[in-house]
């Protein structure tokens, strides 16, 4: 299993975010996970695009933009022009799913489906083809520093069940992430329900040494595997 790791920098300093960036990516991190919150879908505010185009030259890894706004549409194309690699939104938020994933497809863009904890798995059956992640929130959206919601480990395995017989069927793997408590002392639990993407915002910046949090996340998944 591939297993990757996506500090939120939601949880950084943002007095110094860029450097904040290259910390974490020097530590070791897969992906920066950029979430994007609009006080109307979410009741919180965070950054928009400017600041995804600031960092983009910053990070040498992708940038993975989780939209939590409403509508959407406008936004997927305002994060395709600021340059993020992978870009996620909730159903919810869009009147036409499918027509929001082929945006984000058509653009050349990695596109994924969110799903809160109160989200039906069915919204993802008639669209699996647009796919390149799933993302399961374990916390309800809006603030970082939350704890893990047990029942999302069963969630996880019925989201694996369905994504490993869309692969068994034509081939193609779809990414299994999780946000929200993530932390080295669940990690392996996660991963065994089925997540190989890993969001942890607090876990990490929380901490004044980055890489040895995500050295024990790494340790953790090698016996969780």
């Amino acid at each position: 299993m591939n297993y990757r790791i996506a500090p939120s920098i939601l949880s950084a300093d943002f007095t110094r975010l860029g450097e904040e960036v290259r910390r974490v990516i020097d530590a070791g991190a897969d992906l920066i996970h950029f979430d994007v919150m609009d006080n109307h879908y979410v009741p919180n505010l965070t950054f928009g695009p400017m600041i995804c185009q600031a960092l983009r030259p910053v990070s040498t890894v992708p940038i993975d933009v989780h939209l939590m706004v409403e509508p959407v549409d406008d936004m997927i194309r305002a994060f395709i022009e600021a340059g993020a690699d992978i870009i996620s939104f909730h159903p919810e938020a869009s009147r036409h799913i499918d027509r929001s994933l082929q945006l984000i497809k058509n653009a050349g863009k990695q596109a994924g489906l969110v799903l809160n904890p109160a989200t039906p798995v069915h919204v993802l059956e008639h669209v699996l083809d647009k796919l390149d992640m799933v993302l399961l929130m374990s916390v309800n959206p809006g603030f970082g520093g939350q704890s893990f919601i047990p029942h999302t480990l069963d969630k996880l395995r019925r989201v694996r069940s369905l994504l490993d017989h869309y692969q068994a069927q034509t081939g193609r793997r779809i990414v299994l992430e999780v946000d929200g408590g993530v932390k080295a002392g669940n990690i392996a639990e996660i991963a065994q329900a089925g997540a190989d993407t890993f969001v942890a915002g607090s876990a990490i910046f929380g901490q004044s040494d980055y890489d040895a949090v995500i050295r024990e996340m790494r340790q953790a998944l090698v016996q969780a595997a």
